[in-house]
């Protein structure tokens, strides 16, 4: 959690305040200047209806303590979606329970209500059907393993699918396969994925780093987990666009998904190639560089005895990618001229 606030406008309220303030002392609690008796809280004299909505506006979890009703009501007209609305929880005056009200999923309230709970000695309220039904929550799986959802229009009919306890076809090719969830008996996981196509499932989960056809894509919701590291040779003044359109010629040639790309890695220079340190930024992906001498060690099926003369390597592109991902080559380099070579590894979980 970036930013937690706690608003509290009782004297119960503030005691509760006080206890996880000392529990968790990163977080920020908030509560009327008539209380005033704590130089650790943040008093504030404007109405509460007002300082409800900063807070709603500028925290990533909002945790109140007082009634749900009041809550609701002064939150209402300023929800927008799960996405961007932070996680609401509500604290009774007895703090008998602790009960979460709003971003259960993405925005990690059901999570938070149990851990305050667990201090509190207090009960946990969730009502999300995922976490009732004890099945897999779609929006979340693979969340804590770094897997993005492709297009997250068809989560809502894949989790209705998923409570509703109607069959669902997992198929999974990259990624962590440890997800550290129990499979409910309504999914079957498929190692193939034309079986996954005839099979009578209503939705389907599919963990690639691959393109999806279109048939599928429509009952599927598509992870792409941090699977792929793009390896690149390259020249001092190679230019951002260059290094660009040689990683996209490559994804859509090799019907791979930028998604899923962990890294991009090349050697040291003595100094950073400027294109690439713009393409790493563009791109939100980390830049990782690799010493001649660790390259050098590396065996590539395509060395080059003129790479080896100016870099004191016989392989960059390829030696990088296998190095910096531990795993397997994929995509043997291709060369972009005059001075581009990119090749792609997978990381092995």
């Amino acid at each position: 959690m970036e930013k937690v606030s706690i608003l509290a406008i009782t004297k119960n309220g503030l005691e509760i305040g006080s206890k996880l303030k000392e529990i968790f002392p990163d977080w920020d609690v908030y509560a009327p200047s008539k209380f005033s008796n704590n130089e650790k809280f943040h008093w504030y004299s404007e109405s509460t209806s007002n300082k409800i909505i900063e807070l709603f506006q500028n925290s990533s979890a909002l945790i109140c303590l007082f009634s749900l009703g009041a809550v609701i009501r002064l939150i209402a007209p300023y929800l927008k979606d799960k996405k961007t609305d932070p996680a609401v929880l509500v604290v009774d005056d007895k703090a008998n329970f602790v009960i979460s009200v709003l971003s259960g999923h993405l925005g990690g309230a059901n999570e938070l209500a149990q851990t305050i709970a667990k201090k509190l000695n207090s009960m946990p309220v969730i009502t999300t059907a995922a976490d009732v039904n004890k099945t897999i929550a779609v929006d979340l799986l693979g969340r804590e393993l770094g897997w993005k959802i492709e297009d997250d229009s068809t989560v809502t009919k894949i989790s209705a699918h998923m409570v509703n306890e109607e069959k669902i076809g997992v198929y999974q090719e990259a990624g962590n396969t440890n997800w550290n969830k129990e499979i409910p008996s309504n999914v079957k996981i498929y190692t193939d994925i034309e079986e996954l196509k005839n099979s009578d499932s209503k939705g389907y989960l599919i963990i690639s780093d691959k393109m999806i056809e279109n048939e599928l894509l429509a009952n599927s919701v598509v992870y792409r987990p941090p699977s792929l590291v793009i390896g690149i040779g390259l020249h001092w003044d190679t230019s951002r666009q260059t290094i660009k359109n040689g990683i996209t010629d490559c994804l859509q040639k090799f019907q791979l998904s930028q998604n899923s790309i962990a890294k991009l890695a090349s050697i040291k220079k003595p100094k950073d190639v400027e294109g690439l340190i713009e393409v790493g930024k563009e791109m939100g992906i980390p830049v990782e560089y690799v010493d001649r001498e660790e390259l050098a060690e590396i065996t590539a099926p395509n060395p080059s005895e003129t790479v080896k003369s100016f870099e004191g390597t016989s392989s960059v592109s390829e030696a990088a990618a296998i190095k910096v991902s531990g795993g397997k080559l994929i995509v043997e380099k291709q060369k972009f001229p005059p001075n581009l070579t990119i090749a792609i590894a997978r990381i092995m979980d």
